[in-house]
């Protein structure tokens, strides 16, 4: 399973959030993995046409959304670092929900999802037509993702336990962001 922006993502977050948010958070990943691969089951060689037209202005919009993530986890790092708020269990302030609808969004335009899933949309003829191929399919790309993305989750919790003390948190924020601004960059540089 890749590690990209996303989970980077994902794992600096529940270094610093509670279980439950973190949960959530690798739940909304896997809740747009599990979208796609249905729309690639049952897409045709029209989808894999249109996302090829989209993939300019989606990779920009990927490349954004990380920045804007990127510094805002940096802004509100320095700001709990600076307003001593504490360890981490002083400062959760996302919500579960918030977790889970945030990471749909950035799941839903980063390239790395749509590629893979265009990926299935030309190999297509493999998964089969009935719904209950395209049933199998999806539960299993939904499963598999979920699996992976709560064992990052849980990762970045181990993160935040072992670095539980404010220059820690900060740390694992600001190297999170920065790896996705590299990750950005190399979006828009492939």
């Amino acid at each position: 399973m890749p590690l990209g922006a996303v989970g980077t993502y994902l794992i600096g977050l529940a270094a610093r959030e509670r279980r439950a948010t973190a949960a959530a958070a690798a739940l909304g990943i896997a809740s747009v993995d599990g979208a796609y691969a249905i729309m690639a089951a049952l897409a045709g060689a029209g989808v894999h046409q249109l996302l090829s037209e989209a993939s300019g202005w989606l990779t920009w919009a990927a490349a954004i959304t990380l920045v804007l993530v990127a510094v805002h986890t940096m802004r509100m790092a320095i700001r709990r670092y600076r307003g001593h708020t504490g360890t981490l269990a002083q400062h959760n302030n996302l919500s579960p929900a918030r977790a889970y609808l945030s990471l749909v969004a950035l799941t839903a335009v980063n390239p790395a999802t749509l590629i893979t899933f265009a990926a299935v949309v030309v190999g297509r003829a493999q998964i089969g037509s009935s719904w209950l191929a395209v049933a199998l399919f999806a539960l299993g790309a939904f499963m598999a993702s979920a699996v992976w993305q709560l064992l990052l989750a849980g990762g970045g919790r181990l993160l935040g336990r072992l670095l539980r003390g404010r220059r820690g948190q900060l740390g694992i924020a600001l190297g999170s962001a920065l790896i996705m601004l590299a990750l950005s960059a190399g979006v828009l540089l492939s």
